[in-house]
């Protein structure tokens, strides 16, 4: 592997469907090479030398055949069998023209605990894997039954003292058992014959579960990677880059668009193990080459809406400053905050699309292509911005672009007419403060990379909270400078359509300096604002301690107040706007981090009851 172009391989156990169609998907999404699970060959119809051929065909080397399990054994009659075993496992590498076989530590009853016993029967399977000119790679499972831990299965390694002998180094196994992945730096290069790349989440559960069913690709989790990944490669492992992840959900999804994402999380791996603004050392491949551009905050958010939107919006004090030159487009302005209302097409109101301020637009989107992100094709008309359109797994669009007349890149604001129109009187909103989106379920892991690779942002907050109607996973996410913020969220079991609740909620959060203030102003506007259940002022008046001329204001106004040891979130909600879209108020206070989640099953009962008191009130 040079360091500026690794090569990157997938285990077929990532992908859903059939042998062949995760060879198709993975060769489609741009890998070199596959790694080929064992079951996956069982159940295909094409020998092993057939499936070789179409690896080639495809373009696609086979890194490695896994797993061969439980080979050591304390019964010597078991083990010759063991051995028989591997011959047949070699005769089916040599069909598919695969070199290494992953050999893990073994978790039967009768493995090998004796160190010198053990060594020396991984050293005579060796052997064996030599005569035909392949290697064995040694793997410590988190839950083998004595060699458990990375350093262990290195020194079995060591001790068998056979040149086709290595580790295989899971990432899985090292992290979940919170080793520390330092030392390896220290083991020679040769011996580091193959790296399993995948994340997780921090579950509290046994640990072969966990891996099982809750793996993750690079970035998606809250693993370390490229501090797993810095010394292996200051180790000087120049194998594949390879993921092997079991996920239940990417195991039933579309293979290519999972493989897409795979390929982008080792992108961004090698990218952020290796570019001097990671805060790692620079011994990494960075193959996207085009450090990110750090985003300047939004833009602009586009809103697909009806009239009922621009009205909300004149009466929360914003400005109508321009029409599109040949779309349906109208630009509201007040402060920092800028809102395009799209009134084409049907449908219900939603975020549309998210301009992205950037200090050079055209790195940005060339970066977004280099991470599986390319612009989508679009027409411009005479006089219009040629913004590059990326889309986002839950269909959102983002522009990258630029606001002011000065600087690379096109300026957005040129698509828009001025309208001759006098300003309105604003009411004390100075920008956006985070937009919050929705995700489809299978698409909530793929959102969180994909933003976090493209735009460059980092997870500033993760959880769940119990909503009226299931559990919802959330996650935010953010630049440094907490200049752009994401809040993405998902239903994790949503099952059938009974319950009544808002299907997808979006919303744009819009930032005050004085939220009471703006808000009694929007109020008396006429602006819809979300009525919130005295039980909850009840509770909140016992819990904060508050003044009682400010719980009267929270009453009146609808108050939703967040507090946690770094300052406060205070916000008001508009009712929904269009059947999914709502805007809210927000104000933070000291250094306050959070989105609400803390109250949102308050908020989504409330829009709920807010929904259904319009659709069945009399007529």
């Amino acid at each position: 592997m040079s360091p500026e172009t690794p090569r990157l391989s997938v285990a077929t156990v990532c992908l859903s469907g059939t042998l062949e169609d995760k060879l198709d998907a993975a060769a489609t999404a741009g890998f070199d090479g596959v790694e080929i699970f064992a079951p996956d060959l069982v159940a295909d119809a094409l020998s092993p030398s057939g499936i070789g051929a179409r690896c080639r065909d495809l373009g696609l080397s086979v890194d490695l055949y896994q797993p061969l399990r439980d080979i050591d054994s304390t019964d010597p009659d078991r083990f010759a069998a063991n051995l028989r075993r591997a011959d047949v496992t070699f005769d089916v590498m040599a069909g598919l023209g695969a070199r290494t076989v992953l050999v893990c530590s073994s978790v039967a009853p009768d493995a090998v605990a004796d160190p010198d016993r053990l060594a020396e029967q991984l050293h005579v399977l060796a052997g064996r894997a030599d005569e035909r000119g392949l290697r064995i790679a040694y793997e410590a499972l988190a839950w083998g039954r004595h060699v458990d831990t990375w350093d262990a299965s290195w020194r079995a390694v060591r001790a068998g003292d056979h040149p086709a002998l290595g580790l295989c180094l899971d990432s899985f196994h090292v992290l979940a058992r919170g080793s520390d992945p330092a030392p390896i730096a220290d083991v020679p290069g040769e011996k580091l014959f193959f790296l399993q790349l995948a994340d997780a989440r921090e579950l509290s559960m046994d640990v072969l579960s966990w891996s099982r069913h809750h793996r993750l690709f690079p970035g998606q989790g809250g693993f370390d990677l490229p501090g797993f990944l810095a010394p292996v490669l200051a180790a000087g492992y120049r194998g594949p880059l390879s993921l092997e992840v079991f996920n239940d959900v990417f195991r039933q999804a579309d293979p290519v668009r999972t493989a897409v994402d795979a390929r982008r999380s080792l992108l961004a791996l090698a990218e952020r193990t290796a570019h001097p603004g990671s805060g790692r050392p620079g011994t990494g491949a960075d193959p996207v080459g085009v450090a990110p551009p750090p985003p300047a905050g939004p833009a602009f958010v586009e809103l697909h809406a009806g009239p009922e939107l621009g009205r909300v919006l004149r009466a929360l004090g914003f400005s109508r400053t321009g029409v599109h030159r040949t779309k349906q487009v109208e630009r509201y302005e007040q402060g920092h905050a800028r809102l395009l209302v799209n009134a084409a097409g049907d449908g219900p109101a939603a975020v549309a699309a998210i301009g992205v301020e950037s200090p050079d637009p055209v790195a940005s989107a060339r970066r977004a292509a280099r991470l599986c992100a390319a612009p989508l094709p679009r027409t411009t008309g005479p006089g219009e911005a040629d913004l590059a359109e990326i889309p986002a797994p839950d269909g959102t669009s983002l522009f990258f672009c630029r606001t002011g007349p000065d600087g690379p890149g096109p300026a957005w604001s040129h698509d828009f007419v001025a309208v001759d129109e006098a300003p309105a009187t604003g009411i004390g909103i100075t920008g956006i403060d985070h937009v919050g989106l929705t995700q489809p379920y299978d698409a909530f892991d793929e959102a969180v990379l994909f933003h976090r690779a493209v735009l460059g942002l980092e997870t500033v907050a993760d959880g769940e909270f119990a909503a009226p109607f299931g559990l919802v996973r959330s996650r935010a996410l953010a630049d440094r400078d907490r200049r752009l913020r994401l809040a993405l969220t998902v239903s994790v079991l949503r099952r059938g359509g009974w319950s009544p609740a808002v299907a997808d909620p979006q919303y744009v959060a819009l930032a005050c300096d004085d939220v009471l203030a703006t808000a009694a102003a929007a109020r008396a506007a006429g602006v819809p604002l979300l009525d919130v259940p005295a039980n909850y002022h009840d509770d909140l008046a016992a819990r904060l301690e508050l003044p009682e001329a400010t719980m009267a204001a929270y009453r009146e106004l609808g108050v939703l107040h967040e507090r946690t040891a770094d300052g406060n979130l205070v916000q008001v909600c508009t009712e929904l706007l269009g059947g999914r879209l709502f805007l809210t108020l927000v104000q933070r206070t000291g250094n306050h981090d959070g989105h609400g989640w803390a109250d949102a099953p308050v908020r989504m009962a409330a829009h709920r009851r807010s929904r259904l008191s319009r659709t069945t009130a009399p007529a």
